[in-house]
């Protein structure tokens, strides 16, 4: 259950990790991610039309995370390296309902160059931590293509497990799950 009551909070603009800053996804952004949607490896994970083109499929994209932001939904944010500059993807807390049940999912979407740094991993961790200890949700999910195994990794690296198996969009997908109390629980082997 989602417990925030002001969902503009669900956004983590201005948020840093060791060497990523988070901001809101701005329309000149569309350029640099067209190149996202062009991987058409990548892009069988998600519910598009498969003879929409790349820059259909991008501005659906776009056209989506606007919608998020509008209707206080969460959203993607740009994932900025802050050494370069450079924009390395989005990750964020969003607003899903999944088997008639409204949840929390912390979604991460890399830039094909920068997959398999750890970017996906640092900024996951970030929306998992920064949403239980503002305590927005007693769980958070992330929802993942089965054949998705580069994401299913960092879903584990990031505590979660299977939750199950179901349809969201058309496609199958597994429901990866973390609670607070497991979260809670790994805070405190920490100490």
């Amino acid at each position: 259950m989602i417990k925030v009551a002001d969902r503009s909070q669900l956004w983590l603009f201005g948020q840093e990790t060791e060497r990523l800053s988070f901001r809101r996804v701005h329309e000149d952004d569309f350029d640099t991610w067209l190149s996202f949607c062009e991987d058409s490896e990548i892009m069988r994970y998600f519910a598009f039309s498969e003879t929409a083109s790349a820059s259909e499929k991008c501005r659906q994209w776009f056209d989506k995370i606007a919608w998020r932001y509008e209707n206080l939904q969460g959203g993607m944010n740009a994932l900025i390296d802050t050494k370069s500059g450079k924009f390395v993807g989005q990750c964020g807390l969003l607003v899903h309902t999944v088997d008639d049940t409204e949840e929390l999912e912390i979604g991460y979407s890399l830039m094909p160059e920068s997959r398999g740094s750890g970017y996906a991993f640092e900024a996951a961790r970030k929306c998992r931590d920064f949403a239980f200890q503002h305590d927005f949700s007693d769980s958070l999910i992330s929802i993942i293509h089965p054949d998705n195994v580069a994401s299913q990794l960092v879903a584990l690296k990031n505590g979660m497990k299977l939750s199950k198996q179901t349809t969201y969009n058309g496609m199958p997908v597994n429901v990866y799950r973390i609670t607070k109390e497991a979260w809670e629980n790994t805070l405190e082997n920490k100490k």
